[in-house]
Formats: structure tokens, sequence, C-alpha cells
């Protein structure tokens, strides 16, 4: 599991806009990868809208926001387009950066137990190097913490 000070993993994966991205395009970035569970349901909406409401604060604190799903490239055009989405979403269908970042859970899901995204936020610096994390994040208030830590009033 990657742990704050370290090198996070990288990566290179399909995303809307029929792009791969890399997390080498980002060198000298700050990186905000938000994890969550699946396009267009209601946690994972309101938290989206509330980094698209955000935007103009994080862009100005020098962040670039990055959501990841299981969800197909296809869903993420949908869910961007229904949302206006200003930000990138990333296809992890394989579940190969779930993973690297340790954020695939057994989950209880009307008394069935399943594998899924916990949602989890990771703040990367420009050198790749994971500053700060958020793991089993409440949607209510979260934003506004990423938000407080990229601009360092945290």
């Amino acid at each position: 599991m990657v742990a704050v000070g370290s090198e996070a993993p990288h990566f290179e994966l399909p995303a809307n806009g029929g792009k791969t991205i890399s997390s080498k395009d980002f060198a000298g970035k700050t990186v905000v990868l938000y994890f969550y569970p699946k396009d267009n349901t209601k946690g994972c909406t309101t938290e989206a809208q509330e980094f698209r409401d955000n935007i103009e604060a994080f862009t100005n604190a020098g962040a670039v926001i990055l959501g990841v799903s299981r969800d197909s490239v296809k869903s993420h055009e949908n869910f961007i387009a229904k949302q206006e989405l200003p930000f990138d979403l990333i296809s992890d269908k394989e579940e190969t950066l779930c993973k690297a970042f340790d954020v695939i859970k057994e989950k209880n899901m009307y008394g069935k137990k399943i594998l899924g995204i916990q949602r989890s936020t990771f703040v990367m610096n420009g050198d790749w190097q994971l500053v700060q994390e958020w793991r089993n994040v409440r949607v209510k208030g979260h934003v506004d913490k990423v938000l407080a830590h990229v601009q360092g009033e945290e």
C-alpha cells in the first residue's frame, strides 16, 4: 500500500475524450486523484459536482483534479456531459490503479458482501510523491478539506 511521503504508483489508463492519461503527464503539478464507486449515483454525483463547483479555486491553487472509477469511458463521457464536469475521469476497469492505491474493499450491499471502491482521495506533489490521503470518505464537507489542503490552509 502506498504511504504518505512515498512515491505514488504511476499509471497510464484510458479516460474521457479518447485520451490516455499518464501520471507522467503531471510532472511539476499538484494532482488530486479521487476514487469513487460509480458514475451517476447519488454520493458520487454530489462529490463530482463539488469538485466541479470549486474547480477555479483548485486551479488557482495549482491543482489538477482527476476522478477514477471502474466505469467505462462511455459511462464517464455521459457523466461528464450530464454534470458538466471540467476535469478528466479515468476508467480503471481492470482495477490496476484501484489496487495500487488499495481502495478496493469488501462492502455490505443489501446484506451481500461485494468488492467495490472505497471512496478515497489522494494528493500528489509535482514529484509524484503522495503528500496527503483521505480514505473511506464521507462526501459532505470532503471537497472543502481537500481544497484547504491544496491551498495550504490545512
